[in-house]
Order: C-alpha cells, then structure tokens, then sequence
C-alpha cells in the first residue's frame, strides 16, 4: 500500500487517539486500550514500509505519549459494567452490523429451503424434528390443544433446561467460526431449516397463527440472540480471513475478543428468552392482543440494542469528533 493511502485510510483513527491523550475525547478504558494496539500495530507496519519517513516518527511519538497515560495511570471505572453494556459494546457492534446481516439472510434464506422442502417432500419434517415429536404434536392437535408441548414440564425445570440449551447453540454458533465462518453458516442452516419446516408443519395443519402467536412469545428473541451469536462467529472468521493492516495473529485476537463481547451480550437475552419459554409461552389462553404485544416488544427490544442503539451512538460520536477537528 502506498504511504499516502496508508496515511488517508486510518489518519481519522490517529485524530481520534490524539484527540484522546489530550483529553478532548472522552473515551472509556477499553476503546483507548484499543486505539493505542491499533496504533502500535500501524507504527510497526509504517516501520516496516516506510522506514524514517514522517508517518513512522508521527505513529511512534503518538505510541510513546500513550504509553504511560494507558498503562501506567488507567484506572478501571466503578461502574465497568454499566458501561460495557451502555456504551463499550454498542460502539464495537456498530462496526459488525454487516457480519449480522450476512447471518440473518442465511438463516432466513435456509427457514424458507426448510419450509419449501416440507412443502413437498411427505417425510422431510419426520427427518428434520424426528418421529417422536411429531407423533406427540399430531395427538395434541387432535385432543384440541397443539402448544401442549409447552406445558408438559414444571415451569422452572422448562426455563433453566431452554436456557442452557440455547447458550449451547450459540456457543457452537460463535466456536464454529474457527473455521473459516463455515462452520458458523453451518449452524445458520441447521437451524433456519429447522424453523421452517417447524412452521410449514403447523401451516399444513391449518394452525400457522396458533403457532406463530404462541411460538414467537419467546421465540422472537430466541432466535434473534442465535443469529446474533452466528454474527459472533463471522467476526471470529473475519478476523482471521481479513486481517487488513494488522498482523493475522492481532487480527485473530480482535476477532476473537470482539466475538466474545458480542456473546456475552446475548447471555441476558437467552435468560430472557427462556424465561418467556417456561413461564409465559404455556399460558396458551392468554388474548392475541397480549402475544402481540410480548412478540413486537421483544422485537423492538433487539433491534434497539443490538441495530438502532449502536447506530445513533457511532453517529454522534462522529458528529462530535468532526467538532473537534473544525476547531
């Protein structure tokens, strides 16, 4: 790369750094801490390529002013947590909502391949969700109550059984990115296929509204933290596929770190999730208008966090970086 597209490509990362160390920004620990990586990594690439020109000496009296401001007098917040949730982790997902939307239109692609399938093939929804449950649905539909499967279990044994299940599928989701993101789209499609067919069943049997308004109480942000958690494991992949100006080995590490934030975010959703499963979803009785409400709640609910939150923040710490520059 030439030194002038190196210098054009990240000079605005190297404002917001110095921007930073003069106290002009305020930015939490851990985004500085990434900043200054990011900066040490680019002096050892303009080391390396532009030997004793301007940019190496600017990134290495930049590197060295750092120094000591984080690793010498970086105090950790008393409220680290709060800001994890309400700003750290918002502003790193901003940067991966193109590895969430490559998730969701797999698994959204593979739940209408899992629809069209049992559409016409007789045993394919046998095959997919096996003979057992099957046979159980079809008795339930029969005795007049199809969502019985719900209210099979004790309420907390149901909860605690559906939440470490689902963590389980996002672990693997996220792990699976190791290699090379296949294994990551692997389980988009298990399970898309699995919606699919699940949700053509219950179609075919006259009952797509039963399902969908019982189903999707704690199923809308079931599986919207299972495709975030398949977000995480393209992040993994990314960073080990695409390392740009890092080195493949701190590109992994960032992938990693980030993909580990971004499913340590999920865990409260999960516990959410499985909540509404043992708890609220068995409550077959309860009038459309309150499933309603609890499915586009939890709805509004991800897509503020995880797509609309994260936006608006990057946006106005652009806007307020801009100030900066033009004073």
């Amino acid at each position: 790369m030439r030194e002038a597209a190196f210098v054009k490509q990240n000079k605005d990362k190297w404002s917001t750094f110095e921007n930073a160390l003069a106290n002009k920004t305020n930015l939490a620990p851990d985004v500085l801490s990434d900043l200054y990586i990011e900066i040490t990594d680019h002096l050892s690439y303009a080391k390396t390529f532009y030997p004793s020109s301007n940019t190496a000496f600017y990134l290495n009296s930049l590197a060295s002013q750092a120094h000591q401001k984080i690793y010498r007098t970086k105090r950790e917040p008393k409220n680290r947590i709060i800001g994890f949730w309400k700003t750290e982790f918002p502003h790193m997902f901003a940067h991966h909502h193109r590895e969430l939307l490559i998730a969701f239109l797999v698994f959204l692609f593979f739940s209408f391949v899992g629809a069209y399938s049992a559409a016409n093939e007789g045993n394919f929804v046998r095959s997919i969700l096996g003979d057992a449950y099957v046979n159980m649905t079809l008795d339930n539909i029969e005795n007049g109550d199809p969502m019985a499967v719900y209210k099979k279990m004790g309420e907390f044994n149901m909860f605690l059984g559906i939440t470490i299940n689902n963590i389980r599928v996002a672990l693997m989701a996220f792990v699976y990115g190791i290699m090379l993101g296949i294994g990551t789209l692997m389980v988009m499609l298990q399970n898309g296929i699995m919606l699919g067919s699940f949700q053509y069943f219950f179609y075919e049997k006259g009952l797509l509204w039963e399902s969908v308004r019982t189903i999707w109480i704690h199923g809308t942000i079931e599986i919207s933290v299972i495709i975030i958690a398949g977000c995480a494991g393209l992040v993994l992949a990314n960073g080990m596929l695409f390392p740009g100006t890092y080195t493949r080995l701190e590109s992994f590490k960032r992938g990693v770190k980030n993909g580990l934030k971004i499913m340590i975010s999920t865990v409260p959703f999960f516990i959410i999730a499985g909540f509404l499963e043992g708890f609220v979803t068995r409550h077959t009785e309860m009038p459309d208008w309150l499933a309603l409400i609890i499915i586009l709640g939890s709805l509004a609910l991800i897509l503020f966090y995880y797509i609309i939150y994260p936006y608006q923040l990057n946006k106005n710490l652009n806007i307020h970086e801009n100030r900066l520059r033009n004073i």
